[in-house]
């Protein structure tokens, strides 16, 4: 079998990132925007530059790219990091549930459709930790306000991911799994979340273990994608949610493991191919014909998302004791939204394809949510003068 047509693709997408990436900070639109972009200029709606067979692969490539995304978002929950951001912690609870409240409510009350609205309710906690900290850097910021937000975004989406688990199985459940129904059903979804937690840990604590022996201090790349794709696939085939699984698989690692730092830095290198990848086919799927059709509904996610996380910033904000001035801007400093919202939107719809119109309602938004937000943030930093104080990767207390 000839595979000339998937390489040449491939390689163009790669091609493509690195153009994006560059684009991008001469013109500061993040590099996820623009390969949507160029994903849906590309689709058959449009130009129709791809073969007909192109997306065949894109469910394994979303499959792999989410099982390392899900891994990596386990780095951030070890118990010593939590300790150390108590106010971070509150904060980021406090908006990822007001967020997905917010949104549940709106949505429900344009649409009348509960599963839909659980599943964009999950979507919408997720956050873009690149493209905040992108800002943070190029504004020089340092502060009470900073050191917060940089906090918050190295958590919030562990915690919107476990949420939005938990409500595919709710909405699962109300739209009817199979055959299943009543306590079965309940039985069924309580075995995907239970289930998944509990494979992430049969096979966390031996990567644990693991880590380091073969090579003393340096694991090899080989190890950590092992189990990160046995775990995925296993999960799959026990019909399980893979990335709950490898999220957990994450935070057994991220607290067990004695090198825990260096297996997360193998899956790091790798990933960027795999993201390229999956944000221009994301884009290449998008539906240009359905985006009329989701106006009244965009619009209420858009404004729930934003209603919800200036609320739960502020309530956060009040509950951790944080200042004034930084619980009044915690919430606009946490706007954007990129790649884990688009994953999340992707199982959605594989796993509930009666509900397709999610795909291209969260690439719409987050379309819009990466181009407002990065300003929001820099609006809120000037505001809160913490701007030109000279950066730091981990600021100061």
């Amino acid at each position: 079998m000839n595979h000339a047509s998937d390489l040449i693709l491939i390689g163009s997408t790669l091609l493509l990132a690195l153009a994006a990436h560059a684009v991008g900070q001469k013109v500061h639109v993040p590099r996820v925007t623009l390969l949507l972009l160029l994903g849906a200029l590309a689709g058959p709606d449009l130009l129709d530059l791809l073969p007909d067979n192109a997306d065949q692969s894109f469910s394994l490539i979303t499959q792999l790219t989410l099982a390392m995304v899900g891994f990596l978002l386990g780095e951030r929950m070890s118990a010593r990091d939590l300790r150390q951001g108590k106010e971070a912690l509150i904060v980021s609870l406090a908006v990822t549930l007001l967020t997905a409240a917010a949104v549940i409510l709106a949505v429900w009350a344009v649409t009348g459709n509960l599963p839909a609205a659980l599943l964009l309710g999950g979507i919408a906690t997720a956050t873009a930790p690149a493209a905040t900290l992108d800002v943070l850097r190029e504004a020089g910021a340092n502060g009470p306000l900073t050191r917060l937000v940089f906090q918050v975004v190295a958590i919030d989406d562990a915690w919107g991911a476990i949420l939005f688990s938990v409500l595919l199985v709710a909405a699962g459940l109300l739209l009817g799994n199979g055959d299943l129904s009543g306590p079965t059903a309940m039985l069924h979804g309580l075995w995907e979340v239970a289930g998944s937690v509990l494979l992430g840990m049969v096979l966390g604590f031996p990567m644990a273990w693991l880590t380091g022996r073969l090579r003393p201090g340096e694991p090899m790349l080989l190890e950590s994608a092992g189990f990160v794709f046995v775990a995925a696939g296993l999960a799959s085939w026990f019909g399980l949610s893979y990335l709950l699984t490898c999220m957990t698989l994450g935070i057994v690692v991220a607290n067990r493991a004695r090198h825990h730092v260096r297996p997360f830095r193998s899956i790091e290198g790798i990933s960027e191919p795999f993201l390229a990848l999956f944000f221009f086919m994301a884009g290449y799927q998008l539906d240009w014909l359905a985006l009329p059709t989701l106006g009244a509904l965009g619009l209420a996610y858009v404004l729930a998302r934003i209603g919800g996380r200036l609320a739960g910033g502020y309530l956060g904000g009040l509950l951790a004791g944080s200042a004034p001035e930084t619980r009044q801007r915690i919430g606009a400093c946490l706007m954007p939204q990129a790649g884990v919202a688009l994953g999340l939107a992707l199982v959605a719809t594989e796993r509930l394809p009666e509900l397709g119109y999610i795909l291209p309602l969260v690439i719409g938004a987050t379309v819009v949510f990466e181009l407002i937000g990065p300003p929001m943030t820099l609006l809120q930093l000037r505001k809160a003068g913490e701007t030109g104080q000279g950066y730091q990767e981990e600021p100061d207390e």
